[in-house]
């Protein structure tokens, strides 16, 4: 006799996104976390000085806000507690300067003067069919869209380079824009599939925001594992899993773990061949995250800055560029590219008043053990000059440690693998169905899935649906 229907091992949001469409399908479901609370990267916690609130990794939530599993009216909830930056993100340049996405996309074209209506060609249409592309981006490479002609659109743009998607304007500014948006592959912006990252997230700015959560990311985890709870759904913590055999007795278990982990959890179950098919598998480069706690506001030199909930540091396009390659030679950039996000601009309650949390990263080669507090600081520094003095209290974590606090972030790879064109088409393995392990009864929903990394959750929705038309005799698991 089994126990549960459904055991999911890990409560991040594709895990517990796995949980709730197994759940609303009648199955009982248990969720098992090593942690002491639910979220994966979606947990807040005091990490500097009491009072402080900051988020362990995700922050920004454009892709949530995007995602159809988030637009279901039982998140009306956490959907009324994102909360908007007056600029979803900016981007300084030296000399006081900076470029910014305004959510009116008239207002940012106007603000980059004669490539404004290059900047509109471009982006009015992929506004205009937000929801449609999310749907289509946010699912397995290999289902069919709804809406063919505008994934057509977006496709051919964004399976390019950011370097050819530069090529269309003239300006420093409109480059140095995206260049930002699209270093979120973590990859050489002269690599396929980066001009995508950055039409994506831009076009988010417009059509949806980057919102933030009030009072941290902490209650997506809460809103997921409510959900999973009034669906007759059970969560334990503190119990790490080392074998499935050490789990309840289930049909099926579905793991929101890194696939390096999926070996050593299933055992001599797992053929050889799938196992040597795992061990291709490729992680990015990992980050080094630092959090501060500030006496005030950070003092950025361009006004703007002072109402972004994100920044992206790094100058120019062409300097974006040289430090993504630099890390993607395994070195490390002396003028690294920065994600900076000051959620105090929108949600107050994240620090003492007057007073500021703020936490950066940059990218760094795979497992570096290398402190970048100095030069994440240096490039600040460099824009907002006087930031030095403002700083209380900093907390540092280089990519070989972050796994301690989650172990789907090996060597610091907080994206679930590496972004490159064939693993994107392959992620974890080749495989029609990429959730599937060879072992019954035994899937993948980890964001080392497509779609890959952000909070949305399709990760675990495909996962879950896949599970149901296998096991349960469930709709196609693509179909839409």
């Amino acid at each position: 006799m089994t126990e549960f229907d459904a055991v999911v091992v890990g409560s991040g949001p594709n895990g517990l996104a796995a949980a709730v469409t197994l759940a609303r399908a009648g199955l009982s479901v248990h969720v098992v976390e090593g942690a002491s609370t639910a979220g994966g990267g979606c947990r807040t916690e005091e990490l500097t000085l009491p009072g402080f609130r900051h988020d362990v990794c995700s922050t920004a939530h454009p892709l949530l806000a995007l995602s159809p599993f988030f637009a279901d009216p039982v998140f009306d909830d956490l959907r009324s507690r994102l909360v908007q930056p007056q600029v979803p993100f900016a981007h300084p340049l030296d000399h006081g300067m900076a470029v910014a996405a305004f959510r009116s996309l008239e207002a940012t074209a106007e603000a980059l003067g004669h490539d404004g209506p290059a900047y509109r060609r471009l982006f009015a249409p992929l506004v205009d069919d937000a929801a449609a592309l999310a749907a289509g981006v946010l699912a397995p490479i290999r289902s069919l869209p709804a809406h063919p002609l505008a994934m057509t659109r977006f496709g051919w743009h964004g399976a390019r380079s950011f370097e050819h998607l530069a090529g269309r304007f003239t300006s420093e500014p409109a480059r140095a824009l995206l260049a930002g948006a699209a270093a979120h592959a973590v990859r050489p912006l002269s690599a396929p599939m980066t001009a995508g990252f950055g039409l994506l997230l831009t076009l988010a700015a417009h059509a949806v925001g980057w919102p933030v959560v009030s009072g941290g990311s902490s209650a997506v985890a809460g809103a997921l594992e409510s959900e999973v709870r009034r669906l007759g759904g059970t969560i334990e913590f503190g119990r790490w899993v080392t074998r499935l055999d050490e789990l309840p007795r289930s049909t099926v278990v579905v793991l929101d773990v890194s696939p390096g982990a999926l070996p050593d959890l299933v055992g001599d179950a797992l053929p050889g061949a799938y196992r040597r098919a795992l061990g291709r598998f490729r992680r990015g480069p990992g980050v080094c995250k630092v959090d501060w706690a500030l006496a005030g506001p950070v003092p950025w030199s361009a006004e703007v800055c002072r109402s972004a909930g994100t920044i992206h540091l790094g100058g120019t396009a062409a300097e974006v560029a040289e430090a993504e390659a630099t890390v993607a030679t395994g070195r490390h950039p002396e003028r690294p590219y920065c994600i900076i996000v000051q959620a105090g601009v929108a949600d107050p309650s994240r620090a003492p008043a007057g007073r500021e949390a703020l936490w950066g990263y940059c990218h760094v080669p795979h497992g570096s053990d290398r402190d970048m507090t100095a030069a994440i600081e240096a490039q600040i520094e460099r824009f907002a000059p006087g930031f030095a003095d403002l700083v209380l209290e900093r907390r540092t974590v280089t990519a070989a440690r972050m796994s301690e606090g989650n172990p789907n972030y090996p060597g610091g790879d907080i994206g679930g693998g590496a972004n490159d064109l064939a693993q994107i088409l392959s992620r974890p393995v080749l495989a029609w169905n990429p959730y599937r392990t060879p072992v019954d009864g035994v899937y993948l929903c980890s964001s080392s899935t497509p779609p890959g990394g952000g909070v949305h959750g399709m990760c675990g929705v495909y996962a879950a649906r896949t599970v149901l038309r296998d096991q349960f005799g469930g709709p196609p698991p693509f179909a839409r």
